[in-house]
């Protein structure tokens, strides 16, 4: 079975900065470690939450040097859309059409009911539709729940003086959600308004961010690295939300502390 950083090696795909069709692991020599992501769809709400959390944590990645490389499923103009919206570094970003480095890797594809009568996209969005209900993915209701409850093992996600806009509800300031529970964690509501964030921000440009519709299921995965190829650290999305093993802080796995 070929190891996991082959296939990454391997891998030839669109890098979202300049249109380039490049190795993904082109130029990731780093004196530290290396991060490769493989997201799913660049409008799904997993890649743009675990966009979020490496921009909230870019200076402590900064200052471990940690390489990172991401690749999703899209093309170029959801690429650079994604980026302009989660500030992530599109030179840092490849796309992939149709989901092969997925396939290769032997990631979670997701529900794949086929229901007679509809074709490969109406097949997708009814999979997806169940599986935002908890079929075939695990873990889903308990994080949606997770997001409106609050969570204390979780970071305060909004500071105080910063102001979220959802476009559906009036701006909200971060203090606002300390009259449901407090500060200095995750408070109830607080992880739901990010989301509708995203979501209202997917829905408006809802063909730019999913040019093909019939990945909608299909699930990603972490692969962490050390200077010498070694593997670290690896997580399988097993459903929506399911991005991370830590749910309450997804990046903690980069600790310098965990790896002898």
């Amino acid at each position: 079975m070929m190891k996991i950083v082959d296939c990454l090696q391997e891998t030839q795909a669109l890098r979202v900065s300049d249109g380039l069709t490049l190795p993904l692991l082109n130029n990731c020599e780093s004196d530290s470690r290396l991060l490769v992501l493989v997201w799913s769809q660049l409008g799904d709400f997993d890649t743009l939450e675990y966009a979020w959390w490496l921009q909230k944590q870019s200076s402590e990645i900064i200052a471990q040097k940690i390489t990172i490389r991401a690749i999703a499923i899209g093309n170029r103009e959801s690429g650079l859309k994604f980026c302009d919206y989660t500030g992530f570094p599109a030179k840092y970003l490849f796309v992939d059409t149709d989901a092969n480095i997925h396939k290769r890797l032997g990631l979670y594809k997701g529900l794949s009911w086929k229901i007679p009568g509809l074709n490969e996209r109406q097949n997708a969005w009814l999979n997806m539709m169940l599986m935002c209900a908890g079929i075939g993915s695990k873990g889903t209701i308990k994080e949606v729940l997770r997001g409106y409850l609050g969570d204390k093992k979780a970071p305060q996600l909004i500071e105080d003086q910063e102001v979220v806009n959802t476009n559906l509800l009036p701006p909200l300031k971060g203090a606002f959600f300390n009259l449901a529970g407090g500060q200095g964690f995750q408070r109830p509501f607080e992880l739901a308004t990010l989301r509708l964030r995203n979501m209202t921000e997917v829905l408006s440009n809802w063909k730019t961010y999913v040019p093909n519709a019939a990945y909608l299921t299909q699930r990603g995965g972490t692969f962490l690295f050390d200077n010498n190829g070694d593997l670290l650290y690896e997580h399988r999305d097993q459903g929506i939300l399911g991005f991370a093993e830590n749910r309450s802080n997804p990046l903690s796995f980069l600790s310098l502390n965990s790896y002898s």
